[in-house]
């Protein structure tokens, strides 16, 4: 009986200490940008409906310079990536800079560079490893 209570309370640790490093909650308090802090929000939340709504329908991904396919490449990342934190933000609220985790890649440093067109929409973002 006692190695059953030591085996489930194991068990209990090691689920909980997961379901806490998967945890999408993060202070955005220093995200200025209205449209920028929406974006992180969805991201953060994996909500790709929210996510995408942000964002013209042409808009532009580069990845540490290189083109990519912004819709290809956030179907996959949404739900898998996310900002563990926010360290800096800069130009009026469009550059954050933080600490991120990729379900693939694992935890580093970047940014995240948001442009955004008259109506308001995100059209081009850039994004990368980061060193600060």
């Amino acid at each position: 009986m006692r190695t059953f209570i030591y085996t489930m309370a194991l068990i209990i640790c090691v689920l909980t200490t997961k379901a806490q490093s998967k945890s999408n909650t993060m202070n955005t308090d220093k995200l200025t940008n209205t449209t920028v802090k929406n974006a992180i929000d969805a991201l953060q939340a994996a909500d790709s409906k929210a996510w995408f709504a942000l964002f013209t329908t042409d808009a532009a991904l580069y990845d540490d310079g290189n083109k990519m396919n912004f819709k290809s490449f956030f179907e996959k990342a949404i739900g898998h990536e996310r900002f563990t934190s926010i360290d800096k933000v800069e130009n009026n609220g469009l550059d954050l800079y933080g600490r991120f985790h990729s379900d693939q890649w694992g935890d580093f440093k970047t940014y995240f560079k948001f442009h955004i067109n008259a109506a308001g929409k995100i059209d081009r973002l850039d994004i990368g490893q980061a060193s600060y």
